[in-house]
């Protein structure tokens, strides 16, 4: 797929500066550019790389001056690596749209309907009264149960599980071998020490825009739903208990982990490896660092955590700090206690 550079900066609302009618066929970083590549400058660290890259054209902010002839084309844009991110996802898009029709075999349950210029890969299952909305990119041994309903220009990649009645909104991707409303992890412990099976009825709610990594999982609510808000990024390998709720524009690192009935606010940043009890709500602007425990709730807006147990930031990193001095305080504390026995002898005599 090929664009010419007047063509981009016009979807960027881009100024150009050199050849407009250069033709672009691909991107890359501006270190490995070639001709008829793409790239993007937002960082001053890689600078230097502008003045030898061999890309056709770069992309750079309205406040870049350069301190050197540059031979490729420039695009000038308010904020160069969300341009880079928009024209990224144009290409993408133009490339699924050229995916549609039904590959075979697969199978499409009673009462199901599917929205215009759809995509159904090879040894696909779709339940019964299941709705799919336009433009929707089901991708090869993939399995939908039964009253799933999934908006328009949703990507559900290859092996990937949703379970009944699930609701997914427009312009999510789910990545392979997601999991989707599976049960959640509900037992009932008994007077002779075994467990009986706590059934979950709820379902899982996923709105507009959510990005969902490869083998993540998602529990349905046992009553109720979870609900994954508008906006929502979740990485690969991470586990959303039943009936927990993650506010708008979260974003979810690998690896971490969030128990059950468990509230996450808007637009919090959690790291990878991060583990968060059960029936706690977290404030809006949190974010935790990586590898932290979260064991209470946090009420107030805008703090980082760090640690585990963890804590604010500043504190945990005063405690770090003076871990590290630690060693050094223990020699001290050792020549004292020496100085102090030589002291008391000296007295006695």
């Amino acid at each position: 797929m090929k664009f010419t550079v007047s063509e981009i900066a016009q979807m960027l609302d881009g100024t150009i500066v050199g050849d407009e009618k250069i033709t672009i066929n691909s991107a890359a970083k501006i270190e490995e550019g070639r001709p008829g590549c793409i790239s993007f400058l937002a960082n001053s660290k890689y600078e230097s790389f502008i003045y030898t890259t061999l890309s056709s054209a770069v992309i750079v902010n309205h406040d870049f001056t350069p301190k050197k002839d540059i031979a490729a084309t420039l695009i000038y844009v308010d904020n160069a690596y969300t341009a880079f991110t928009i024209l990224l996802e144009e290409y993408q898009k133009r490339l699924s749209k050229e995916k549609t029709g039904v590959e075979q075999p697969s199978f499409i349950g009673e009462n199901s309907k599917l929205g215009e210029h759809c995509y159904r890969g090879a040894f696909s299952y779709i339940g019964k009264n299941c709705s799919i909305g336009q433009s929707v990119k089901i991708y090869p041994n993939t399995y939908l149960g039964d009253n799933i309903t999934i908006g328009d220009y949703s990507v559900i990649h290859p092996g990937v599980r949703i379970y009944d009645n699930t609701v997914i909104g427009k312009n999510c991707t789910i990545f392979a071998n997601t999991v989707i409303g599976g049960d959640g992890f509900g037992f009932a412990p008994q007077a002779d020490g075994t467990y009986k099976t706590i059934p979950q009825l709820g379902n899982v709610v996923i709105e507009d825009d959510v990005s969902i990594g490869s083998n993540s999982t998602i529990d349905c609510a046992t009553m109720g739903s979870t609900i994954i808000r508008q906006g929502v990024k979740i990485d690969n390998l991470v586990q959303i208990a039943h009936n927990v709720e993650i506010g708008k524009n979260t974003v979810i690192a690998a690896q971490s982990g969030i128990s059950g009935s468990t509230t996450i606010g808007e637009q919090c940043i959690i790291a990878g490896q991060v583990g968060i009890t059960g029936h706690i709500t977290v404030a809006n602007h949190t974010k935790i660092g990586a590898q932290s425990g979260l064991g209470k709730s946090i009420k107030k807006e805008g703090l980082s955590l760090s640690g585990s147990p963890s804590r604010d930031l500043s504190e945990h990193l005063r405690s770090m700090a003076l871990v590290r001095r630690l060693p050094g305080i223990e020699e001290r504390l050792k020549e004292l206690e020496s100085k102090s026995k030589i002291s008391d002898f000296q007295e006695e005599n």
